[in-house]
């Protein structure tokens, strides 16, 4: 199987395996917090919720009447420096009634570009608030960090900008419930496009939201993978998803609050099969919570917009489920984009050209998340308690896709070899149903307890072996892990797979820790090896792998790192290709440097160089003393 099928096989497997089992209403209402705490998570929100944060004070920077309402411009900082720019259309004489958030999509000069809509729900009776993303407000930060420029260290951090948008709209729905016209308890959400999938977002997180909208931003997993949509979208659209949801599972968090979804028959994104089937799965969840009214789906021909048909459906729908009114399409009728209607671009802008000097929107992805705190260990027993909970972090954040149950490894040795003293054999193994890989053993007739066990980078190594240990003593196991050899895919691919992946809730590197481990697996089936005298050796980006490998394993005596990477938090090559270190959301708990010193007490032995971030494992390994040691050695024939 290639890298293609297995990804639209997991793909496949998380579309129809979400709300297949609908349980009763005792469940949703009792696994709720939970479940909504799991997708918190996925949007690298974790932190920031459960931070004590100063009220938001927005800053109005101009008001203007217009006939039944009146404009404000203004800004506010969700967090120190995080400036959102937004107008606020608010109703003449009317007090105490619904507010609705607008969240703008990917066109650019937002505020401008959807204020038909505002206007049309503040001329029905709502304070309708339309906020600017990070992409393309008045002060441009990024959302194509994958995407256009590279960025899959994003994953590492377990950062997307979907939960920026989410955080800001969370702010916002504040700023709606703190003013005096708004009814607190009434609160809608509605967007299109990038605003169609931060509204799903929007309402699942926060419980604020009485009825939602979404627009032309509703997918399943298995079509934004197996339809290639995942092409054509901005990285907000997706939260890491480390625990294999799709969207279905996301609008549980809905249910039972009202719910409509608009789709374009003929999206170019958003496949109308996959909206249908969420929609279907969302209905039948609604009708166990005894409430099948509140949700309802409105198709549209054409592409990737609007129609006159889903503005109004969205007016008539906010009426009914936040205002109690139920007018017919006629009577609530559509948006007025004339001309003399419009207000100018330069009329609703906020800074007018003048960004404040300490904004961090250009910035945020940097530190949204957070980085890994320094581990602070000064015992054998620290480290074994640190080591632990952070094994126990990573299996349920960054290798979640593990198998839960292990396939048959089927081990099998293809060829034997012998020449001048030495065999070989080539063995193949199945770490996963349907996937079968190879490793090529050269081992001394003597058969020798010492084992260096090297994941390799290239096709050749199997048969050739690798320059780098020419000259060791050692026997040696080269290991084709996903991606090399058979399994191998042109780099012209590899930006899909990355992007792909995560979205199966795997990664290039985290599929490949998992091979290194059943191939360790399978070479137990040998009489030959011997873990106590076993090392792993990885060079580059196969040096995170064995890094990894060696922490989740556990019995690994010796590790051999050659030219490893001084951390994960690195960028990429902006078409996908080059070395793909990320795994997700490892960032959140370690980095490479510290995942090396908690291998003590194995022996950690440097091939050539050592990167400065590794001084810290150093360190730690002579503060905790023997049997621990870390070595520095020129050449692997020093290794002894």
């Amino acid at each position: 199987m290639n890298v293609y099928e297995y990804l639209c096989k997991e793909a496949s497997r998380i579309t129809k395996e979400s709300l297949r089992d609908l349980k009763d209403r005792s469940y949703w209402e009792r696994t709720e917090a939970e479940r909504r705490e799991i997708f918190i998570k996925m949007l690298g929100l974790t932190k920031n919720l459960g931070r004590a944060c100063e009220p938001v004070k927005p800053v109005v920077t101009g008001t203007f009447e217009r006939k039944g309402y009146r404009i404000e411009k203004l800004h506010f900082q969700s967090m120190p420096g995080l400036y959102v720019t937004g107008n606020l259309y608010i109703p003449d004489s009317e007090k105490h009634i619904p507010g609705v958030l607008y969240l703008c999509g990917h066109s650019p000069d937002q505020k401008y570009h959807y204020q038909a809509h505002a206007r049309k729900f503040a001329q029905l009776g709502f304070v309708a608030f339309i906020i600017e993303t990070i992409e393309l407000g008045e002060i441009r930060g990024h959302h194509h960090g994958p995407y256009h420029y590279g960025w899959f260290n994003w994953y590492s951090m377990g950062y997307t900008p979907a939960g920026v948008e989410v955080w800001n709209a969370m702010k916002a729905i504040d700023i709606l419930q703190s003013r005096p016209e708004v009814n607190p308890s009434k609160i809608g959400v509605t967007g299109i496009s990038g605003g169609g999938s931060i509204s799903w977002f929007t309402a699942a997180v926060d419980k604020r939201v009485g009825a939602v909208a979404p627009v032309c931003g509703t997918a399943t997993i298995e079509s934004h993978v197996c339809k290639h949509t995942t092409e054509e979208h901005c990285d907000c659209m997706f939260w890491i998803n480390s625990h294999m949801w799709d969207l279905t599972d996301v609008g549980a968090l809905i249910v039972p609050r009202p719910l409509l979804i608009c789709s374009a028959e003929k999206d170019w994104m958003f496949d109308i099969q996959s909206v249908r089937l969420t929609y279907n799965k969302l209905r039948r969840l609604y009708e166990v919570m005894e409430l099948p009214d509140q949700v309802a789906l409105v198709e549209t021909p054409g592409g990737h917009s609007y129609h006159e048909r889903s503005r109004k459906a969205i007016f008539k729908w906010f009426l009914k489920y936040l205002k109690g009114i139920d007018l017919s399409m006629e009577e609530i009728g559509d948006i007025d984009e004339s001309p003399p209607s419009q207000e100018t671009s330069d009329s609703l802008k906020v800074f007018n050209g003048k960004i404040p000097i300490d904004e961090r929107v250009t910035t945020i992805h940097e530190f949204f998340t957070g980085k890994p705190e320094v581990p602070s260990i000064s015992s054998a027993e620290e480290l074994e308690d640190y080591r632990g909970r952070l094994k126990e972090a990573l299996l349920a954040e960054t290798f979640n896709a593990f198998p839960k149950k292990a396939c048959n490894i089927d081990v099998e040795i293809k060829l034997m070899q012998e020449e001048g003293g030495l065999q070989g054999y080539l063995i193949a193994f199945t770490p996963e149903e349907n996937l079968r890989l190879h490793m090529h053993a050269i081992l001394p007739s003597s058969r020798p307890k010492k084992i260096l066990v090297i994941p390799t980078s290239s096709a050749r190594s199997i048969s050739f072996g690798d320059p780098l240990v020419q000259g060791s003593p050692w026997a040696k196991v080269f290991v084709e892990l996903r991606g090399v050899g058979e399994t191998s895919w042109s780099q012209d691919f590899q930006w899909f797979i990355r992007r792909a992946s995560m979205l199966t809730g795997r990664t290039i590197a985290s599929m490949r820790v998992y091979d290194l481990l059943r191939a360790l697996e399978a070479l137990e089936s040998f009489d030959w090896f011997d873990k106590k005298g076993m090392a792993l050796m990885g060079s580059g980006e196969m040096a995170a792998v064995v890094l990894y490998a060696a922490l989740l394993d556990g019995n690994v005596r010796t590790l051999v790192l050659h030219e490893p990477p001084a951390t994960q938090n690195v960028r990429s090559n902006p078409d996908g290709t080059g070395s793909a270190l990320e795994m997700l959301n490892c960032l959140r708990y370690t980095d490479l440097p510290y995942v090396a010193g908690l291998l003590w007490p194995a022996e950690l032995v440097f091939l050539g160089p050592r990167p400065d971030a590794y001084s810290w494992a150093k360190e730690l390994y002579i503060r905790l003393g023997s049997p621990g040691l870390v070595r520095h050695i020129k050449n692997i024939g020093e290794l002894s």
